[in-house]
């Protein structure tokens, strides 16, 4: 984190220590000018002394914060996911230290990731002919596996918006045992959208999740809501908190601070009645937040917002342990459970069954 109070006070005292050498050097002024001048010097310097003391403080103190909540983890995290599946989908640009740290919060909370759907610059473009093209996929599996494809909640966003719904059939379930897509149509469907330059997959997601986070990009774009990688955010956010038991969005410290940061723009739309979004989920304290806030998701509590940029609260304050069964072995069981089974009573979508 910049000081910028570090930074001020020392530009100040370069500025100073050159006027004391102009005024050293000139025979213009002398005595008192010289002494007040010196005398300034030396109070900043003694600030910036006091202020690097602060800041060595607070390192020290934050250094010691994260190796108790590192050493907590396992007690903290236990069992609040156990028997879950949860599948990662990071925008572009999104930073490792968010992905790397979800993964092990989540090995840790019990949960078994299944793989990891990265979205492409490509997927974001708003322009005619990649409208064209994803038109043209989401038709073609749309048909193919009778998914009834969501009317558009925002016409520049609407293409993008439907190929959310597809995928979330390949890569989701809002509970164990729900019936799917096969695993030979879901694994079709996503190669449809690789081969075109929308996303790219690792691990094996078409055995299906019942929950997802979301990964914001390391940066803020300049044009905040107007700008087509938030609009899409806010597309696949809201058909991915459809199709799933629990959506977060999950973003870093460093970005969820920058003005017009999608986690801003996530949080000011409707959508943030239906995720949950945790704004540093690149520190440990960040990913147990995203753990607890799964885990209260699926006890039926309300989407929240956590963490230190703008967010209604730091965490949960009580985290809930899931209730939910074993995920089965087997992604496409054909029994169906009625909506109410389900952790959060959602319909669930018509897709072709295996």
């Amino acid at each position: 984190m910049i000081d910028f109070r570090y930074h001020l006070v020392s530009i100040v005292a370069v500025f100073l220590a050159l006027a004391i050498g102009i005024v050293l050097g000139s025979t213009e002024l002398q005595g008192h000018t010289i002494d007040v001048l010196r005398s300034s010097s030396n109070s900043l310097t003694n600030q910036l002394n006091a202020v690097r003391a602060d800041r060595d403080r607070y390192q020290t103190l934050s250094g010691a914060s994260d190796s108790f909540l590192t050493a907590a983890e396992p007690k903290l995290l236990d069992g609040t996911l156990s028997g879950q599946r949860l599948v990662i989908v990071t925008e572009p640009g999104a930073p490792s230290a968010v992905v790397n740290g979800i993964k092990q919060a989540a090995g840790t909370a019990g949960a078994t990731v299944t793989g990891t759907v990265a979205l492409q610059p490509k997927f974001n473009d708003l322009s005619g002919t990649t409208r064209s093209s994803l038109n043209a996929i989401n038709a073609q599996f749309a048909s193919h596996d009778s998914t009834v494809l969501d009317p558009a909640a925002d016409s520049q966003t609407m293409y993008q918006q439907q190929a959310a719904q597809l995928i979330a059939t390949a890569i989701l379930n809002q509970s164990a045992g729900q019936a799917g897509l096969a695993v030979a149509d879901a694994q079709g469907l996503l190669s449809a959208y690789a081969q075109a330059g929308y996303l790219t997959i690792s691990g094996a997601p078409t055995n299906r999740a019942t929950l997802a986070v979301i990964v914001t990009s390391a940066s803020a774009p300049t044009a905040a809501a107007s700008d087509p990688g938030n609009q899409v955010l806010l597309a696949v956010a809201a058909e991915f908190a459809t199709q799933s038991a629990a959506t977060l969005v999950a973003g870093s410290v460093a970005a969820s601070s920058q003005q017009g940061n999608a986690m801003a723009v996530l949080r000011s739309s409707s959508v943030s009645g239906e995720v949950s979004s945790v704004d540093n989920a690149d520190t440990v304290l960040g990913q147990i937040v995203t753990m607890w806030a799964l885990g209260d998701q699926l006890a039926g509590l309300k989407p929240n917002s956590y963490g230190i940029s703008g967010a209604s609260a730091v965490g949960p304050v009580t985290p809930v342990a899931s209730t939910e069964p074993t995920v089965s072995q087997s992604p496409t069981a054909t029994s169906t459970p009625k909506a109410s089974n389900t952790p959060t009573g959602k319909p669930t979508k018509t897709v072709k069954k295996s």
